[in-house]
């Protein structure tokens, strides 16, 4: 017999007499297929990790957890900085909140053309967005990106060459216009000792060692060499800069951060 949702106690409305207000209240590791805007073939399918939340004023006791999900499936796959708003929007309206918070983290795939070779493969990046309405819409894009760096001072004082390592180098980025993941990927990549390529033959290698030994790179030259590229750009408005190299000859990591208000 088929029931009927009206008949059925709503327990999340009823009073709570705690008084107390929640800040975030939601869905976390939500799986969902997305679009994301891509350079160069317009929509990039990819898989999207979400954390939907609102805030729960005091006299309620929970919200409604199946209802992020029916906004999500309403809000269709597109994801980008224009699309962020409108699902925000949606999340507010329909759990009667003040606030709404969204973060979404996706595998983003750039194809890397080899330096000498020209052999092409497809490399991954860690990206995402941020995004909430408190009053006023505010949202952030997010992205952890791999690269080369070589020790300037091992290289200054060593006979024989210098140690290297991967560095990770993670940012946060607001904008006042359209930018597109790949351009900040390439700031970010060629402010690095050497970028990283998914394909490399032996002339490629002999190419990004030599260039890596070229441009040494403490974390304090990465991030700030990093600063000055977003710097030069008009549409970014703020940042933040996190880098972290997994060092070769050292049992730690070296790290750098800097956050700026242009």
């Amino acid at each position: 017999m088929a029931t009927n949702d009206h008949n059925l106690p709503d327990i999340q409305k009823t009073p709570d007499q705690r008084n107390i207000s929640i800040d975030k209240v939601g869905v976390r590791d939500v799986k969902f297929p997305i679009e994301v805007l891509d350079r160069a073939d317009e929509r990039q399918h990819t898989i999207g990790d979400f954390t939907l939340t609102v805030d729960l004023p005091s006299e309620f006791k929970g919200t409604h957890m199946s209802r992020f999900l029916e906004v999500l499936n309403e809000h269709g796959k597109e994801i980008s900085v224009q699309a962020l708003p409108r699902l925000l929007d949606n999340m507010r309206n329909k759990l009667k909140a003040e606030k709404a918070h969204v973060v979404v983290q996706f595998p983003f795939f750039m194809t890397k053309v080899a330096p000498v070779t020209g052999k092409t493969g497809m490399m991954q990046f860690d990206c995402g967005f941020d995004a909430q309405i408190n009053g006023k819409y505010d949202v952030t894009m997010f992205l952890k990106v791999p690269v080369a760096t070589l020790c300037p001072c091992s290289k200054e004082i060593s006979k024989y060459g210098a140690h290297n390592q991967r560095g990770w180098v993670s940012v946060r980025v607001k904008t006042n216009d359209h930018v597109w993941l790949e351009e900040l990927i390439e700031m970010i990549e060629s402010s690095a000792s050497c970028a990283l390529y998914p394909v490399l033959k032996r002339p490629d290698e002999k190419f990004v060692t030599e260039k890596a030994y070229e441009n040494p790179r403490f974390v304090e030259d990465l991030v700030r060499e990093v600063a000055m590229k977003f710097d030069g750009e008009d549409r970014i408005v703020s940042y933040e800069v996190e880098v972290e190299n997994e060092e070769s000859i050292h049992a730690h990591n070296a790290y750098a951060y800097l956050a700026r208000t242009k």
